[in-house]
């Protein structure tokens, strides 16, 4: 599949666009692009492909990218156009550390607000994940897992602390779809996400909350690996 068919997708599946002024909808499409791997790391943008393939003047597409640019999402080389940040280690790492905070503190919060028909849910998306990774199939289970870790933020009731948490959404989603072949299965998160709801049934939010940690903190080691072994490859090739 092309760049230009996925693009053709995402706009597709985003009914809300046609709400938005043409800069504001180029940054979502081009945002999601970035984050679901259509344009992976590396990637150059040039901006009279993009505006030919979401079909509107270069001028709103110029716009989304300084836009992205400020957030660090890709970075303007001159004579050559904008291209998609490389996945860094260090950074990455410490993203994760705020994350493994900010989670822990958010599923402790969502505990305490949470009953039966929330955590049904829950394990609903557990099942859902089971049966695709008995398909084999990495990035649905990575979308599954996406939506695991957003319901419970959503279940914390606090706008601020989902405001953050979201603001680092798109990075630590983006590495986990970039890694996830050459990590092992990740059968151990099911096991964890089983642990994680049992605490929450329970209502016990602090072990709900080292649970979730310490589930972040290998999750962490095991991408921050991966990429290592990626990014060195790319140096030998």
């Amino acid at each position: 599949m092309n760049m230009e068919t996925e693009l053709q997708m995402l706009i597709d599946n985003l009914e809300e666009m046609d709400e938005y002024r043409l800069p504001q909808r180029a940054y979502h499409i081009i945002r999601l692009a970035i984050r679901n791997l259509i344009l992976p790391p590396g990637k150059a943008i040039l901006e009279r492909e993009m505006s030919e393939a979401l079909q509107m003047s270069r001028t709103p597409v110029r716009e989304a990218l300084v836009r992205l640019e400020t957030e660090g999402v890709v970075r303007l080389i001159p004579r050559r156009g904008f291209i998609v940040e490389l996945i860094e280690k260090v950074d990455l790492k410490e993203v994760y550390e705020i994350i493994e905070t900010l989670d822990g503190l958010a599923i402790e919060m969502a505990t305490k607000n949470i009953g039966d028909l929330e955590l049904n849910y829950l394990e609903e998306i557990i099942q859902k994940q089971k049966i695709e990774l008995e398909k084999g199939n990495l990035k649905e289970w990575s979308i599954l897992d996406d939506l695991f870790h957003a319901t419970i933020i959503s279940y914390a009731n606090s706008k601020r602390l989902s405001a953050v948490i979201d603001s680092y959404a798109d990075q630590t989603y983006r590495a986990r779809l970039f890694t996830i072949k050459h990590r092992p299965i990740p059968v151990l998160s099911i096991v964890e996400h089983v642990a994680i709801v049992s605490c929450m049934r329970a209502k016990d939010g602090q072990a709900a909350r080292m649970l979730m940690q310490f589930h972040r903190r290998r999750a962490q080691q095991e991408i921050l690996k991966a990429l290592e072994q990626i990014n060195n490859n790319v140096n030998i090739d």
